[in-house]
């Protein structure tokens, strides 16, 4: 599905990240994926994709340093070629009241989950355009579309995901360049684990398959987002929720 895509993962030591890693991999993409802390879980990914014959090579990365984010493009495509496929999966969360919420933490949420997305995408867009082609998957959250109780911040960040993505998919069409949002529901890792047992029941109990997703699930649909099977999928925020 993926075979001669290069294709470049932010914050892909996560839970969701690595299962996106996988899947890219899986499909038969080069896969290149940043971390910011976890040097060990990159390490061992790296050699886990490599045993199992798949290219793949991780990459150190602040993504609000905007000129490491820049320099970045240069080395990702001598080792592995031109990036047809960005994910933007890096993201935070904190379990907050909003009455607690201080300034400091809504600026950090802000930076790390639009911020970061807004400099990667603009750094790796840029040889797109020139190429004509790319396809960019945002990872949203359903924290961001719909009542829940969840963090105001976190919510408001991963709303923004969204609108970035609807914004950009329309400006950079003409390009070539397809652009969409994937919004997960409760799974079972990742940010999820920070979920408290009661909204995690209440999540379940409301869900139409009883259920929390996984990160595969979700990776096996950026995968066919990112394809060409999506060709003509644009501008979508897809739920994967178990229904909701």
């Amino acid at each position: 599905m993926l075979e001669g895509k290069t294709a470049f993962v932010t914050g892909g030591t996560g839970a969701v990240g690595a299962a996106i890693v996988r899947c890219l991999a899986g499909h038969g993409a080069q896969v290149a994926f940043s971390y910011h802390d976890a040097a060990a879980k990159a390490t061992q990914l790296e050699q886990e994709l490599h045993q199992q014959g798949r290219r793949a090579k991780a990459y150190p990365l602040d993504q609000l340093d905007s000129g490491a984010v820049v320099k970045l493009v240069e080395p990702i495509e001598h080792d592995l070629g031109p990036v047809d496929i960005l994910v933007n999966n890096a993201g935070i969360t904190q379990i907050l009241p909003f009455a607690l919420i201080e300034e400091e933490d809504w600026d950090r949420m802000m930076d790390v989950n639009v911020k970061g997305m807004f400099l990667v995408t603009k750094a790796f867009i840029r040889p797109m355009i020139r190429r004509q082609q790319g396809a960019i998957v945002n990872l949203g959250s359903l924290a961001g579309m719909r009542v829940l109780e969840v963090p105001v911040h976190y919510a408001t960040s991963k709303s923004a995901v969204v609108g970035f993505t609807l914004s950009l998919a329309r400006e950079v069409s003409r390009y070539g360049i397809r652009v969409n949002a994937v919004v997960p529901g409760l799974l079972t890792d990742g940010v999820s684990r920070h979920v408290p047992d009661k909204q995690r029941k209440d999540y379940t109990d409301h869900c139409t398959l009883g259920r929390a997703g996984t990160p595969e699930e979700v990776a096996e649909l950026v995968a066919f987002l990112a394809s060409d099977r999506a060709r003509y999928m644009n501008a979508q925020a897809i739920h994967i929720d178990g229904g909701i």
